[in-house]
């Protein structure tokens, strides 16, 4: 445990900013499993809502510095395609 005044505030405030990534990483991840989900069960009706939902989590984790501009493009480029190729 550190001793200085600052030192104490910056692991609290470290240790909440992991929670809310964690938080944010997760529920991005669930969204994108919920996405293929729907895809591999052939629910074009609900894949769509599914879609708009995981891109949106997904910008949020890009917004925040979570994830890179590019991993981001590529995740929802994936999704897209997944959502447009369906028969």
């Amino acid at each position: 445990m550190p001793n200085i005044k600052s030192a104490k505030k910056r692991v609290l405030t470290s240790a909440k900013k992991k929670q809310m990534n964690t938080v944010k990483n997760s529920s991005m991840k669930t969204a994108i499993k919920n996405v293929e989900k729907e895809v591999k069960h052939g629910n074009k009706e609900t894949v769509a809502e599914k879609l708009n939902v995981a891109i949106k989590r997904i910008d949020k984790a890009c917004s925040s510095g979570l994830i890179h501009k590019n991993k981001a493009a590529r995740e929802k480029s994936r999704l897209t395609k997944l959502k447009n190729n369906m028969e």
